[in-house]
């Protein structure tokens, strides 16, 4: 399939929802379309940094036998002054599957967004080292903690650019595929107490079938190592946490988040649509259900392949489905 010009490619943030952009370039792919650049936004700078590397592949294969336990262990809680979480096992997993080195010597024009803290712009960042870059995207406010990064403090790019239409375009795209998995996230059934931290289903691996049925696996997990900390500081909120309080400081920051970045990504698409939006239906993911990666994978392909057939027999781009 020929698509016009240099086609770019925007993969917009999502957390666990963010395994999709793999099925998406994997049906990208079989279709014989060739991605010239690419922009990424916190999950999206992840897999995007992974595709520039020629290594989407090995990835697909790691996430897909994810299971909670992994996931709970990229999570070191440290309560820093500004989040609770630190990103460095994070980093860590994005450097095995990125070849050490810069943006700039990628085997795909690529770049990530990030905000400035200060200033509340958009930074995007397209020299320098790539995992620190990508650090930086995925700095999710008040969880994770920022990156300082020539002096400057950054954040999620989802802040001011979910879908980073806008930097594919003025990279050099002619046409733009834009994946936005921010669509239906607000106002999902179960979205109010303990909705993204907690699962009737965590993995199904034999392992853990005594866990089978457990609600709440990453949240208590969570929490436990918050209950190990032994800092003075932190004895009322072990008194809070051990109240099982509702909802959880977690819960609110995600939830606070989400319905933001619905908010700013249906604002910028509106004002920057894409030549072709893909948007999988995948609202009911919780933030953390990294594990469900061969549902999330399964969605992108299927929403990308059925874009590509209708466009093929459309012989022209529809922006919006």
């Amino acid at each position: 399939m020929n698509l016009p010009g240099k086609v770019g490619l925007a993969l917009g943030s999502g957390s666990a929802r963010g395994w999709a952009h793999i099925g998406v370039i994997k049906a990208l792919t079989e279709a014989g379309i060739r991605v010239d650049y690419i922009a990424g936004t916190s999950i999206g700078a992840v897999v995007g940094a992974v595709y520039a590397s020629g290594k989407i592949e090995t990835l697909e294969n790691v996430v897909r036998q994810f299971d909670w336990k992994q996931i709970v262990s990229f999570f070191d809680i440290v309560f820093p002054k500004s989040g609770l979480i630190d990103g460095n096992k994070v980093a860590d997993f994005v450097r095995t599957h990125v070849a050490p080195g810069n943006i700039e010597d990628l085997g795909l024009p690529f770049r990530v967004i990030s905000t400035d803290l200060e200033t509340g712009s958009e930074v995007v960042i397209q020299e320098g080292d790539v995992i620190e870059a990508v650090r930086a995207s995925i700095s999710i406010p008040g969880i994770f903690t920022p990156v300082r990064k020539d002096g400057v403090i950054l954040l999620d790019g989802g802040l001011v650019n979910p879908v980073p239409v806008s930097v594919v375009r003025e990279m050099g795209a002619d046409f733009v595929i834009a994946v936005d998995l921010n669509h239906d996230i607000v106002g999902k059934k179960g979205a109010g107490k303990n909705a993204d931290f907690e699962s009737d289903k965590p993995s199904s691996d034999s392992e853990n079938g005594n866990n089978s049925t457990k609600k709440g696996w990453i949240r208590n997990a969570l929490n436990g190592r918050v209950m190990s900390i032994d800092l003075p500081v932190l004895t009322q909120v072990k008194q809070w946490m051990a109240k099982d309080p509702t909802p959880s400081i977690f819960e609110v920051l995600v939830s606070s988040i989400n319905i933001m970045e619905t908010q700013i990504t249906a604002t910028r698409l509106k004002a920057e649509p894409p030549d072709l939006l893909i948007q999988p239906k995948l609202g009911h993911l919780k933030f953390l259900e990294f594990n469900r990666a061969e549902e999330a994978i399964a969605e992108g392909y299927r929403a990308m392949k059925s874009r590509i057939n209708l466009f093929a027999e459309e012989g022209q781009g529809n922006a919006y489905p």
